[in-house]
């Protein structure tokens, strides 16, 4: 089973940076490969079993499943339900946890997923620079301001 992790450290206070990412329908906002979301049957972006359907800036569309979510341990658990990506059995969590020397935030964002031994390579690099740093590089620019 493929599993890719990325981590980063940003120049803000962790509350703020749960504030930006803790909306399951918020990836438009702050991540720049997300062309737009939506939350279906109208439910709250915060209820557990949500489904969000979005789109990339390239037209792919994605629907997940929010499959937990943590205002006191700062964290989102969802798994991919239909993507364009060859794999299976995607879960991913992005976790936020707080540097108490100088009011910095370590981010954190893994998945495991099911897929052909001959595309894992492709996918956790593409799945990890594309997605999980570039969204990480997109909240330090926001940050910087």
């Amino acid at each position: 089973m493929p599993r890719v992790y990325v981590s980063s450290v940003l120049n803000a206070p962790a509350g703020d940076v749960w504030a930006r990412v803790r909306d399951f329908n918020a990836l438009p906002r702050w991540h720049p490969r997300i062309r737009d979301s939506r939350i279906e049957n109208g439910e709250p972006s915060d209820r557990v079993g949500c489904i969000r359907d979005f789109r990339l800036q390239n037209g792919d569309r994605l629907r997940e499943q929010l499959l937990g979510l943590s205002d006191y341990d700062m964290f989102c658990t969802y798994s991919m339900l239909e993507g364009p990506m060859p794999l299976s059995d995607y879960v991913a969590t992005l976790r936020v946890t707080p540097i108490t020397d100088g009011e910095r935030t370590f981010i954190e964002w893994s998945a495991e997923f099911e897929c052909a031994e001959a595309d894992a390579d492709g996918l956790v690099s593409g799945i990890g620079t594309d997605v999980f740093q570039g969204g990480f590089d997109a909240l330090k620019r926001h940050f910087a301001r």
